[in-house]
C-alpha cells in the first residue's frame, strides 16, 4: 500500500516523534510506501528514517523551493513546480492518507484531501492520527461541522480519528482488504 502522510518538517518534542517513529515502524514492516513531502529535516526526517530502517520503500515528492532539504537515497522522488502540484501527486501517488501532526501546510493537505472525500471525487481512506491530543480542537470543530448541516456526508466517511499508530495502519489495511 502506498500510505501519504501529511506531517510537520519541524524538530518536534518526543511526545511527537516517537508516535511518528511507532508508525513508520509498522509501515516499514508491513512492507508499504510512504509517499510524503520529500523532506529530509524534521518530522518528515524521522518518519521517512523509520520507514526505510524497517524495510519500506520511500517516494517524495519535493517542490522546486525546498529541493534542497529534499532527502537523497529515495527509491523515487519527484520535484513538483508549487504547492498545489506537489499535493496533486502526492495524492495520485497514494492509496491512503494519514494526517499526523502539523502546521498551515499540513492543515491545507488535511483539508484539500477531505473536500475531494466530501464531493466525491476520492474514496482514499483518510485517517487523522492524533497525537497527544494535537487535533482535539479540530476534531470537535469537525464535528460541530457535520452536527451543524455543513458536511453532506458523515464524518465518519471522511476520515477516521485514530489515538494510536497501530490504530491508524489497522483502519488503513482493514479499510483497502490488507491481512
Amino acid at each position: 500500500m502506498n500510505i501519504c502522510v501529511f506531517l510537520s518538517a519541524a524538530d518536534l518534542a518526543d511526545r511527537y516523534t516517537r508516535p511518528a517513529r511507532q508508525f513508520a515502524e509498522l509501515l516499514g514492516k508491513g512492507g508499504h510506501t510512504l509517499v510524503w513531502g520529500g523532506s529530509d529535516v524534521g518530522l518528515m526526517k524521522v518518519v521517512a528514517d523509520g520507514v526505510q530502517e524497517a524495510g519500506g520503500r520511500l517516494v517524495g515528492v519535493s517542490v522546486r523551493f525546498l529541493a534542497a532539504k529534499a532527502r537523497t537515497g529515495t527509491d523515487e522522488m519527484v520535484v513538483a513546480e508549487d504547492l498545489a502540484e506537489r499535493k496533486r501527486l502526492l495524492l495520485e501517488k497514494a492509496d491512503a492518507v494519514v494526517i499526523m501532526v502539523g502546521g498551515t501546510g499540513t492543515l491545507d493537505e488535511a483539508t484539500e484531501i477531505l473536500e475531494l472525500k466530501k464531493h466525491g471525487h476520492t474514496e482514499k481512506p483518510v485517517v487523522l492520527l492524533n497525537t497527544a491530543g494535537f487535533y482535539d480542537g479540530l476534531k470537535e470543530q469537525f464535528r460541530r461541522m457535520e452536527d451543524e448541516g455543513f458536511l453532506p456526508r458523515p464524518l465518519s466517511e471522511l476520515v477516521f480519528f485514530a489515538e494510536e499508530p497501530v490504530g491508524a495502519l489497522a483502519y488503513l489495511e482493514e479499510s483497502l482488504g490488507i491481512r
